[in-house]
């Protein structure tokens, strides 16, 4: 839990191997230090081919600034992603296999979710299937292990929201997509603002939902060289909690392609 009165936290969706354009935040919006802290919202490596570069800067820093730069675990940060989306052919091409176990290992111990002073609570995904859910029970999941196939854990990586009240199955095929309802219940029990998430794509960079409850915020840019969106971050201020949106473009990175490290059946996906 973080924050005080007068200080402001910057808060960054997914990344995606895009290290040409992570530069390009720290470029606009300073190097993270003391005076200038960080939340980087899951989803750090796979698609993009320069996820290693990315992870490795974002653990330098995690390492420099315990206390002013924090790392959420994404639904990519599994081992059962990387197989496919290419983060675990890529540390097996530049460095070794072993190297991809300590990757995976460390992925395992990365926190699930944030609350910034006691009124926004951060995750990757989202909601859960079920009311009830207390900031207690997600102090309580046992996090260090391959996420489950539904429950708690589950959700925080991989929901989504809808503008329709109530729950719906999930496009991905896993988790749900909860409705405006379901968050206000949720804010409301656990006497919380609002959420910020991550976790899809938007074309502004960022998007305002369930009458300002959910926030999502993604900062991968022409997303895999070919969705023309733009990246943003939010500014939030320990005065007041709103709210500040910075959106930025694309930069140009050496020629080596999107999911250059996939599986070849992702590969032929994207074709």
């Amino acid at each position: 839990e973080t924050g005080a009165a007068t200080e402001k936290i910057t808060i960054c969706g997914d990344t995606h191997g895009q290290f040409y354009d992570l530069l390009n935040i720290f470029e606009l919006n300073g190097l993270p230090s003391e005076t200038n802290p960080y939340l980087f919202n899951g989803d750090f490596v796979d698609r993009g081919s320069f996820s290693l570069e990315v992870i490795l800067t974002l653990f330098g820093f995690k390492l420099l600034l315990p206390d002013s730069f924090y790392l959420l675990r994404g639904n990519h940060e599994t081992d059962n992603m990387n197989q496919m989306y290419g983060f675990e052919g890529e540390v097996k091409a530049k460095y070794t296999t072993q190297m991809f176990t300590l990757f995976s290992e460390v992925f395992q111990w990365l926190p699930l979710a944030q609350c910034i002073n006691g009124k926004v609570l951060v995750m990757h995904g989202g909601l859960f299937s079920e009311d009830g859910v207390m900031l207690d029970d997600l102090r309580k999941i046992d996090r260090n292990r391959q996420p489950p196939d539904s429950g708690p854990m589950c959700d925080l990586l991989w929901s989504d929201p809808q503008p329709q009240n109530g729950r719906s199955v999930s496009k991905r095929g896993v988790s749900c997509q909860f409705g405006p309802d379901v968050t206000e219940r949720f804010l409301d029990q656990n006497k919380l603002d609002y959420i910020v998430r991550s976790h899809e794509v938007k074309a502004e960079g960022y998007e305002v939902t369930h009458s300002g409850k959910c926030i999502t915020v993604f900062s991968a840019p022409n997303y895999c060289d070919q969705m023309a969106n733009k990246g943003a971050y939010i500014h939030l201020r320990g005065s007041d909690l709103k709210p500040e949106f910075h959106q930025f473009t694309a930069v140009p990175h050496p020629n080596v392609k999107p999911m250059a490290y996939a599986n070849s059946l992702m590969q032929m996906g994207m074709m």
